[in-house]
Order: structure tokens, then sequence, then C-alpha cells
């Protein structure tokens, strides 16, 4: 699985120049959540809004998305349930699967009840969207980052959900490609609504979501 990670994400970051483009709202989403947890300073209105933009930007908003019927107000329970999390939650990452793939799969599960509340939807993607770009510890599992990973896991998993297989070979993935990651992780500045660098750098999940994305997207 040893893979030239820079050069695949380098077309990312060509898109990524202007602060107005859609991938910089995962900067805000990230830093608006794990400031207002680590300050105290919560405002549920404020949270609701940012977490729907970020959503929007994504896609998960458009055509038959339940949550096209539905305004901010929506996403309350998800947003109290978000900051019910220890701060901890936030420090989880790839290099630590192998002891907290259940935690992981614990939150998604959890973030899916919050979020679809009892109705029958497809929701991978939307959910691990939310993990994504609030809490940074997993890979957004949308159709580009399903099929590059698909590729990459050959017969051993088709990455349809999270579970312990594909978070495994996510884990994998990260063990033989960790340089890299770790370097480009140390390279991105969270950014904050004003473009400004925060104290915060994106995760190795978020990088390796990077690369799924746009080597997914190189398929088409």
């Amino acid at each position: 699985m040893k893979r030239n990670i820079n050069e695949v994400i380098s077309k990312f970051t060509v898109e990524k120049q202007d602060i107005q483009h859609r991938y910089y709202s995962f900067d805000f989403c990230y830093s608006h959540f794990r400031s207002s947890k680590e300050s105290g300073h919560i405002d549920i209105e404020k949270s609701c809004q940012v977490l729907w933009g970020y959503l929007a930007s994504w896609g998960m908003l458009r055509g038959s998305s339940f949550l096209l019927q539905k305004n901010p107000t929506y996403l309350k329970d998800l947003i109290n349930w978000i900051y019910s999390k220890p701060l901890s939650t936030w420090e989880i990452d790839v290099e630590y699967y192998s002891d907290k793939a259940e935690d992981i799969l614990m939150l998604y599960h959890q973030a899916k009840e919050h979020l679809l509340k009892g109705n029958n939807h497809e929701a991978v993607t939307l959910v691990t969207k939310v993990l994504l770009g609030v809490f940074a510890i997993i890979p957004a599992y949308d159709r580009f980052f399903k099929k590059a990973f698909s590729e990459i896991a050959g017969n051993h998993c088709r990455f349809s959900v999270p579970n312990k297989k594909s978070l495994g070979i996510i884990y994998e993935f990260y063990l033989e490609n960790r340089e890299e990651i770790e370097k480009l992780s140390k390279a991105f500045n969270v950014l904050d609504f004003n473009g400004q660098p925060t104290k915060y750098y994106y995760s190795k999940a978020k990088i390796i979501d990077m690369y799924g994305f746009q080597l997914g997207l190189n398929y088409q």
C-alpha cells in the first residue's frame, strides 16, 4: 500500500487556494467545534448553522437528501450530543485505530441515531462527514473515498460502511505511509473564518480523507 500521497494531495490543494472555496468549510467547522469545546463557550444556534453550512458545502443537502426538507434547528439534538463528548474525543486519530476502533464505531452509531432520529435513510456518507468535520477522527466514506479504498483493499473490503475491517485497512495504510502522512498533517494548519491559521493542524484521518477523495475523483 505504499503510495505517493503528496502527489495526489497536491491536486486537491491546487483547488484549495481561495479561502472561499468549499474545501475550507472543513476548517471552519472543525475549528469552531473544537475551540468551543475547549473554551466552554458554546453557542448551540451558531453550532447548528456552522455544521449546516459545512454539510451543505459538501452536498449533503441536495437532491433526495431528507435534510433538504429540514432547517438547521434539526441538528440541535446532534449538537448537544457532540458537546457531551469528552475533549479526548478530538484527540483520536488513525494511529490509535487498533485500540480505539470500538470507540469510533460507537461514535458512528450514536451520531447516526441523532441524525436520523429513527428514520430509515441511507446515511453512511452523511454521518462520516459529520464525524470528519467535527472531530476529524475518520475519513468521510463518500463515493470517491469508498471507490479509492476499495481499489486499495482489493478483495479484502468493499468500504461500504465503517467497521473494524475498513478501519483496520485505513490503519494499515497509515502504518505503511506513516512518514508522509505525518509530515503532511503537520504542514496543514486549520484556518479560521478569517483565513488565519489556528493552533490546530489537519489530523492524519483528514489527510487520508483528502487522499482518498482525490484519488477516487481521479478515477472518474
